[in-house]
């Protein structure tokens, strides 16, 4: 196999740096020599599949994916059409576009405070992570909007065309790339804003409550642990978004043909 061939191989790309960041991983854990301070990886991993055994792991996992998940679709939703509202009317751009940039440049502590004061504890990390998200899609989705083919718009305007059409024909495939893009960077601030709230407001049966826990009883493993599960859960829901928008796209190109 040409070594060429052998870059562009998935699992190649997967397993190469697995090892070598692992490896770097377990020799600064042998020359700590701690395993307060820092566990080896297999420390770490067993750990892992200890808490993944239990009821309450999955509990926690669970709700923390159904709160930060729910706040996130209510971003993608709010966020898209603030996007739409403000690039119809001027003057909502106006007086909107700084409320929502104001919102993307304040530190995610300061409104989990915030929040924490209006709020149940159990619905602070799905209000978080709504807010943070909304202001990426409203970003993403206007970029996408200024983005249409402009010699479409004035075509589809000489020709009288239903606004239906040209909202399916110019508008959508225009905003679709800046969608995802918008979907997929929004899935992690969800992920690691939801979390931030949860450690600072510890509901019942969360990640967030575990990760903080594990940290004042000194249990670095399960600390490790935890925020493995953290990345995994990230990762896997943006492959399910990609996944299923690839999905769309191959079943909309099957009906058109």
């Amino acid at each position: 196999m040409k070594i060429s061939t052998l870059f562009q191989n998935r699992a190649f790309r997967f397993a190469v740096p697995l090892i070598f960041w692992a490896a770097v991983w377990q020799t600064a854990a042998a020359l700590v020599g701690a395993e307060l301070l820092l566990p080896a990886p297999t420390a770490v991993v067993l750990r892992f599949f200890e808490l993944a055994t239990t009821l309450d792991f999955w509990q926690a996992a669970l709700t923390s994916l159904y709160h930060i998940f729910l706040g996130a679709v209510f971003g993608v939703l709010l966020g898209s059409l603030l996007s739409v509202f403000t690039s119809k009317y001027r003057l909502a751009d106006i007086i909107l576009s700084p409320a929502i940039r104001i919102v993307r440049t304040v530190p995610v502590a300061s409104f989990i405070i915030l929040v924490l004061l209006w709020v149940k504890k159990s619905d602070v990390s799905s209000v978080i992570s709504c807010l943070m998200v909304t202001p990426v899609m409203w970003e993403s989705v206007s970029a996408g909007i200024s983005s249409a083919d402009k010699s479409l718009l004035e075509a589809a305007r000489a020709y009288k065309i239903k606004p239906t059409g040209v909202i399916r024909y110019v508008y959508l495939p225009a905003v679709k790339p800046h969608f995802m893009s918008g979907v997929c960077t929004s899935v992690g601030l969800a992920w690691k804003s939801g979390i931030a709230a949860e450690v600072l407001c510890l509901p019942k049966n969360s990640v967030g409550t575990e990760l903080y826990y594990s940290k004042i009883y000194l249990e670095t493993p399960s600390l490790f642990a935890w925020t493995i599960t953290v990345i995994l859960m990230s990762l896997a829901l943006e492959r399910i978004i990609v996944f299923f928008f690839r999905g769309n796209d191959k079943g909309r190109s099957k009906n058109e043909n």
